[in-house]
C-alpha cells in the first residue's frame, strides 16, 4: 500500500528493523551513512536498495533536513554500490519513489538500483 511521504518518519517500518539488526538483509555495502542489500523480491537480475542510516521518509525530507555530509555520503554509497556490482559498463536505473502518487511503499528513502539486463522505456503506459 502506498504511504503518505508528508506523514512524520515511522520507527516500526521495515527499513528501520533492518538498520538496527531486527530484520536480516543480504549486505551489499555499508558506511556511516549508508547501507545497500539485495532487494527480496528482485525485478531485475541486479536490484539493490540503498537506504541511508537516517530517520528520513523522501527524497524531500531528506533533502531538506539532513546534514551535508550525510547527503554527500547517501549519493557516494549509490555510486559505489553501481561500480562495485559492475553495472556501470552495461548501464543501470535508479529509482526513488516518493509518496502517494509513485507507489512508495515504506516510508524510509530509499533508492532501487536495477541492472543486469535490457530495462525498457521508462514507464509504461
Amino acid at each position: 500500500m502506498p504511504i503518505d511521504a508528508t506523514q512524520p518518519y515511522d520507527d516500526s517500518n521495515i527499513f528501520a528493523r533492518i538498520l538496527r539488526g531486527e530484520i536480516p538483509s543480504k549486505t551489499v555495502y555499508e558506511d556511516e551513512y549508508a547501507l545497500a542489500f539485495h532487494d527480496i523480491n528482485p525485478l531485475s537480475p541486479a536490484h539493490i536498495l540503498v537506504i541511508p542510516k537516517g530517520s528520513y521518509v523522501s527524497w524531500d525530507d531528506f533533502s531538506a533536513t539532513a546534514s551535508d555530509a550525510e547527503i554527500a555520503g547517501f549519493v557516494r554509497a549509490v555510486g559505489k554500490v553501481a561500480r562495485d556490482c559492475g553495472l556501470v559498463e552495461p548501464g543501470y536505473r535508479l529509482l526513488a519513489n516518493a509518496g502517494l502518487n509513485s507507489g512508495q511503499e515504506v516510508p524510509h528513502l530509499h533508492v532501487h538500483i536495477f541492472g543486469g539486463r535490457p530495462l525498457g522505456p521508462m514507464l509504461s503506459s
